[in-house]
C-alpha cells in the first residue's frame, strides 16, 4: 500500500523518470512555457524550482551543481545570465501551472507550465492596471491639479467669449448725430430748405374788419 507515499513515480524507472524531467526541464529554460500532462508538470516544478533557487548565485560551483541535473550547457548559460536576472527579488514560486483540459486520445489531464517572469501578458496588464481612488458620500473626489489647471483655462476661455459677445458698440452722442445730419445734407444741397420753417400767409379778413 501506499498510504503517505506522495513521491510520483510516473509509471517509469527512476533513470527514466530523471531523464525525462531533465530534458523537460531544459526545454522550460530554454523556451520559458511548455506544455505537457499535469502530473508530470507538477513532477517538474519540485525538480527545477531549487534549481532556479541555486541560480542566484552565481559562481563555480553552483553552475556545476546545476549541470549535474540538467546535462546542458545552453541551459546553465541562459539561466544563469537571463533567468537568474529576473528572478533575483522573488523569494520562489518561479513557475505557474495552468490547466488546459484533456487530451483527445486518452483523456489526460492538460497543463502548461510556464516561468512567471517571463510572461509579458500578465506583466503587461498588472502595470496597466491604475489604482482605484477612494470617494466619499457627498460627491465626487478632487480633482487632480493638472484636472484642475486644464478646467480653469477653459473657464477663462469661455469667460473672455462671453464678454465679447456681451459688449456692443455704445451709442452716438447727440451732437455727433446732428454732424452727421448736417454733413448730408450739406451734400445734397437742400440745407435751408430742410432748415428754414415755412412763411405765414397774412390774415386778410382781419385786415378789412379794421379798415371798417
Amino acid at each position: 500500500m501506499r498510504h503517505g507515499k506522495k513521491f510520483n513515480h510516473l509509471s517509469r524507472k527512476s533513470s527514466h523518470r530523471i531523464a525525462m524531467l531533465s530534458n523537460m526541464a531544459t526545454s522550460l529554460i530554454i523556451h520559458k512555457r511548455i506544455t505537457t500532462t499535469l502530473a508530470k508538470a507538477k513532477a517538474l516544478r519540485v525538480y527545477i524550482e531549487p534549481l532556479i533557487t541555486r541560480s542566484k548565485e552565481d559562481t563555480t560551483h553552483s553552475r556545476r551543481v546545476v549541470f549535474s541535473y540538467l546535462q546542458s550547457k545552453e541551459a546553465v548559460t541562459e539561466l544563469f545570465r537571463e533567468v537568474s536576472s529576473k528572478v533575483a527579488e522573488r523569494p520562489g514560486g518561479y513557475t505557474r501551472i495552468l490547466k488546459l483540459g484533456t487530451r483527445l486520445g486518452d483523456n489526460a489531464e492538460m497543463a502548461m507550465i510556464e516561468l512567471v517572469d517571463f510572461n509579458l501578458n500578465l506583466l503587461g496588464e498588472k502595470e496597466g492596471v491604475k489604482a482605484k481612488t477612494r470617494r466619499g458620500r457627498r460627491g465626487p473626489g478632487k480633482k487632480s491639479a493638472e484636472e484642475a489647471a486644464v478646467a480653469a483655462t477653459g473657464e477663462v476661455k469661455r469667460g473672455k467669449a462671453t464678454a465679447k459677445k456681451e459688449t456692443k458698440p455704445a451709442a452716438p452722442e447727440p451732437e455727433e448725430k446732428a454732424q452727421e445730419i448736417t454733413d448730408t445734407v450739406e451734400e445734397s444741397g437742400t440745407v435751408a430748405e430742410a432748415e428754414e420753417p415755412a412763411a405765414e400767409e397774412p390774415d386778410t379778413a382781419a385786415e378789412e374788419e379794421t379798415k371798417a
